[in-house]
């Protein structure tokens, strides 16, 4: 039985996704429908967070919009992601970067970058 289960998750998965990791600026590409026709939609800002493995993965994504927090949840394999592109490297200091919630200004968008140590 687990066997089946693992084979429909591996047909399912993706393959050409781009290393990234939490820290890091991505922009993230989402089909969206609206009616019958089909839009993408870019969806730019800080990795936060990235749970679960295989096919069940998620990243969380922050960015602030107008003075606004919005932070959206992706699975990672899921059809309607066309494209992750990285904007930036990070080099935070923990695994979940959760305290950028709190920060505001421009400390809630730098990240150390992995360029300038």
């Amino acid at each position: 039985m687990a066997n089946i289960v693992d084979q429909i998750e591996k047909e399912n998965m993706k393959e050409n996704l781009p290393e990234f990791s939490v820290g890091d600026t991505v922009k993230v590409s989402v089909r969206i429908k609206e009616g019958d026709k089909e839009r993408i939609q870019a969806f730019e800002g800080v990795v936060i967070a990235r749970k679960n493995g295989g096919i069940r993965e998620t990243f969380t994504v922050r960015k602030i919009s107008y003075g606004v927090g919005v932070e959206k949840t992706f699975p990672l394999h899921s059809p309607k992601i066309s494209d992750i592109q990285v904007v930036r490297k990070g080099k935070p200091k923990r695994a979940k970067l959760y305290y950028i919630r709190d920060l505001t200004g421009k400390k809630a968008t730098k990240v150390k970058s992995a360029d300038n140590n």
